[in-house]
């Protein structure tokens, strides 16, 4: 009989609880939560209750092992778990013999049908699947450890990430003039009063505990003289109340973070590992269940499945979505795009943060290659601190101007100074403005601002004397995937926190440092229902899993042929142009209509691409590009008032019956890829439809994709009437316009 190794640690490296030793072992895949106890018994789960660990599991207090690396076992082996010893001595037991070998046989048949279904390599299981590495996924992964294995999935190194870029700190009320309420307050006003009043206490009251575990675990944060956190202020704030690491403090989070989990013996990383679509299969109510995800492995082109009793998304925002950003390349919204695809809601999409102060790039700056590939480049973040801290901002003139936009002055929520900045560079025609700091103590500004002077520093600037040049740029993702108090989404099987999720803390603008705070406040929430979601799945035998892996059909990744490949960037190029000049810091519903139309038509070429070429990294994350733009201009177009991080010239004021988070339901705008009719596509660029955005050449390079082929061939022709239809489901998903008609292409 075939047998899979199971992955190391997944029933052990339990704590205390674990009543055998943590060793890996071979059983039959299909027999995933509940193997043969004669064949593997120290791989029996433990059937202790699930009970949230009180802080982060550090290597220091797992259990004690012998030998080294991840296959250190256990030092000492215990009885066998209750089960079995329930089973051995029920009344009967001798006279039962002949009813348990029949159940074996089924278990092995089982087994021997899931084992023909799973090419060797191709299926990997878990406990618990985290995609994502920031300080999100990490927080959780390290705590759910405490219940199983936890495989990391990430589609580069662990550390690149965003928060490995954060600069300002996290928040936490720990000065005794402070108070959670006026935390509370800060971020409700910072919020537009979108928020949710729940998520925002649970985050302000939670939040110094958590960052306190920080502390413990080894970040090193910058202390006072007598050894207290130092607490700087930033804007939005009313107390000084951000903890952080100088002006590099998601690189110390993540360095502490990622030390505790790559010493954990019961996680593993998986870098440069694409993911594409959740996995889902209906458990016995019919419900649909989240039991792992498709990843591409970067390195060996090769796609394979992750299956596991939960799946917690962490993977971030979109922030490559426009052309100028602070965030890193691998912010393409993908985790967003796959739980809409897998049904489930995204809230508030429409609020997109847009960071004040920048570092200005004169055009033609190297960019590091990244136009190349169609990613914008990470534009250096002037941390929100240097304000905090007594920076001020002025226009080319040399004249301050804040005072004309808020009482607040420099120190106003992100919103207000960006949209701030904007007006200024219009009326004067100018590409930028200044931050200037060199007023404040030289030995004050290098000791607290060590980044960013090196930055400017290596720019030309040096800003104990010159004011650095600063412009706006998308910062971060307000809205997400909808999400309870425990990190839960609308999906069963499917959790999600830190910059993926909107859990309603932010509202219509994020309160500066607060999102860092989130990722660790529901990263350690979201433990105890995800283990005991996984828990339920174990004691039903893992028939879903068994279901999902029978299903598999692996199949070979590839990159794109080069005229794919200049198509894609160029068109990812032009995405951004798009949304940056539609749904950026100001807009105009004409601007967002268009932008939604734009996006549909871009998913459906993406999807065409993906199903005639395979699957590839350039056209997955131009798809995923395409699906969380389409939200985000949707959500646009349906908010008719300004609220926060959303400003629109037709309606420039708040509207108080408009003050309610926007959701979107999931599945029938755009199908998931593997629904896709790619003739749809191919007919559309073959048409030439919008000619006037596409530049000669790139419909040339075009011309010979293999979508065209396909589109031209004799096999293609009895998909038009599904082209068609597909294409019809797009259009009538888009919003309604005021005359109460939807408006023709």
């Amino acid at each position: 009989m075939a047998t899979a190794a199971v992955p190391r640690g997944m029933y052990a490296a339990r704590g205390a609880a674990c009543l055998a030793p943590a060793r890996p072992c071979s059983l039959p895949t299909a027999l995933f939560g509940r193997p043969v106890a004669a064949a593997c018994p120290a791989a029996q789960p433990s059937r202790r209750r699930f009970e949230k660990p009180a802080a982060i599991a550090t290597p220091t207090s797992a259990p004690p092992t012998v030998g080294s690396g991840r296959a250190a076992r256990t030092a000492t082996a215990e009885a066998p778990p209750r089960s079995l010893r329930r089973a051995a001595g029920r009344p009967n037991a001798s006279a039962d013999g002949a009813f348990r070998a029949g159940a074996q046989r089924a278990r092995q048949r089982r087994a021997r049908s899931v084992a023909q279904a799973e090419p060797s390599g191709h299926i990997r299981q878990f406990d618990h699947l985290v995609i994502g590495s920031g300080i999100a996924g990490l927080t959780y992964a390290l705590k759910v450890a405490a219940y199983g294995s936890v495989a990391i999935i990430t589609k580069e190194a662990a550390s690149e990430g965003c928060t490995q870029y954060a600069q300002g700190g996290v928040c936490a009320v720990l000065d005794q003039s402070d108070s959670v309420a006026t935390h509370v307050r800060d971020t409700m006003v910072a919020g537009a009063y979108l928020n949710d009043l729940a998520a925002v206490e649970v985050v302000c009251r939670e939040g110094p505990a958590r960052v306190l575990e920080l502390a413990a675990m080894g970040a090193e944060f910058t202390r006072n003289a007598d050894g207290s956190l130092h607490l700087t202020m930033e804007g939005g704030h009313s107390k000084r109340r951000i903890v952080h690491a100088a002006d590099m403090s998601g690189a110390e989070i993540e360095r502490a973070l990622l030390a505790a989990a790559r010493a954990h013996p019961a996680i593993s990383f998986f870098e440069h590992h694409l993911a594409t679509d959740l996995v889902l299969e209906e458990e016995a109510d019919g419900e649909p269940t989240v039991v792992g995800v498709d990843v591409v492995d970067v390195r060996s082109a090769s796609l394979c499945r992750f299956l596991g009793l939960s799946t917690m998304l962490a993977s971030g925002g979109f922030g490559q979505l426009y052309p100028i950003t602070t965030n890193p390349s691998v912010a393409t919204g993908d985790g967003m795009a796959m739980a809409y695809r897998a049904g489930a809601e995204v809230s508030n999409m429409e609020f997109v943060q847009f960071h004040p102060t920048a570092l200005y790039t004169p055009p033609g700056a190297d960019d590091g290659g990244a136009a190349a590939s169609g990613a914008g480049p990470r534009t250096f973040l002037i941390t929100e601190a240097v304000r905090g801290e007594g920076g001020r901002l002025y226009n080319l003139h040399g004249e301050r101007f804040m005072h004309q936009y808020d009482d607040r002055l420099e120190l106003a929520p992100r919103d207000v100074v960006a949209r701030a900045i904007n007006d200024q560079m219009a009326k004067h025609g100018h590409t930028h403005v200044l931050l200037d700091i060199s007023h404040v103590d030289a030995h004050t500004v290098l000791s607290h601002f060590p980044g960013v002077a090196a930055r400017c520093r290596a720019a030309g600037i040096d800003i104990t004397v010159d004011a650095i040049p600063v412009a706006p740029a998308q910062h971060y993702t307000c809205g997400g995937v909808k999400t309870g108090l425990h990190g839960e989404t609308s999906v069963r099987g499917l959790w999600a926190c830190g910059e993926v999720a909107c859990s309603g803390l932010h509202g219509a603008n994020r309160l500066a440092s607060n999102s860092l705070l989130e990722g660790l406040v529901f990263g350690d929430r979201a433990v105890a229902s995800s283990a005991e979601h996984a828990e339920r799945l174990r004691r039903a035998g893992g028939v879903v899993l068994h279901a999902a892996a029978k299903a598999f059909k692996p199949s070979p990744a590839r990159p794109l042929p080069p005229s794919l490949s200049a198509w894609a960037a160029a068109r990812r190029a032009e995405l951004a142009d798009v949304m940056w000049s539609s749904v950026g810091i100001v807009r105009r519903r004409s601007a967002m209509r268009q932008a939604t139309r734009y996006t549909a038509e871009l998913q459906l070429e993406a999807r065409a691409v993906l199903a005639n070429a395979g699957v590839s990294a350039e056209a997955l994350e131009l798809l995923n590009l395409a699906t969380v733009g389409g939200l985000v201009a949707q959500s646009a177009l349906r908010r008719k008032e300004s609220r926060g991080g959303h400003f629109v010239v037709e309606h420039p004021e708040p509207v108080e019956a408009e003050c309610v988070p926007s959701v979107l339901a999931a599945g029938v705008p755009w199908p998931a890829a593997a629904e896709a009719d790619a003739a749809a596509a191919a007919a559309l660029i073959a048409a030439g439809a919008d000619s006037g955005r596409r530049a000669g050449a790139a419909a040339a390079e075009t011309a010979a994709s293999p979508m065209l082929l396909l589109a031209s061939s004799p096999q293609s022709a009895p998909k038009r009437k599904s082209v068609a239809r597909e294409r019809e489901l797009a259009m009538r998903a888009l919003p309604k316009a005021e005359d109460g008609g939807r408006r023709r292409e």
